[in-house]
């Protein structure tokens, strides 16, 4: 049972980081958000981050290494995504998908050592 906890795991999350990575790539939406963060030069490379991280979840089903790579660079991204709600004061709850997906990540990052 674990392993298929595992596995849903990695395709939620390689599901959702391809959903936020495009976005962050192609929508004007995003665009007005990341110069709310202040934060607007990095857009382009958050989200190609967020697809490579994506992929890597794929990946990693068949090499262990690139997932532990890329699980641990999605909790990283989450953890900052996380500090950037509260640096800009966002309410709490506007952290909880970076929280919720940070937590995910760490699960897969732990599960794969």
């Amino acid at each position: 049972m674990p392993d298929n906890i595992n596995v849903i795991a990695r395709i939620l999350s390689a599901l959702l980081f391809a959903w936020f990575g495009l976005s962050a790539l192609i929508s004007e939406s995003m665009v007005v958000e990341f110069k709310r963060y202040g934060l607007a030069r990095f857009r382009v490379l958050t989200g190609m981050l967020q697809v490579a991280g994506s992929l890597g979840m794929v990946v990693g089903h068949y090499y262990r290494p690139i997932l532990l790579i890329c699980a641990g660079g999605l909790t990283a991204m989450m953890i900052l995504g996380v500090i950037t709600r509260v640096r800009i004061k966002d309410p709490l709850y506007a952290a909880i998908p970076a929280f919720t997906l940070g937590v995910l990540n760490l699960y897969i990052f732990a599960s794969a050592l």
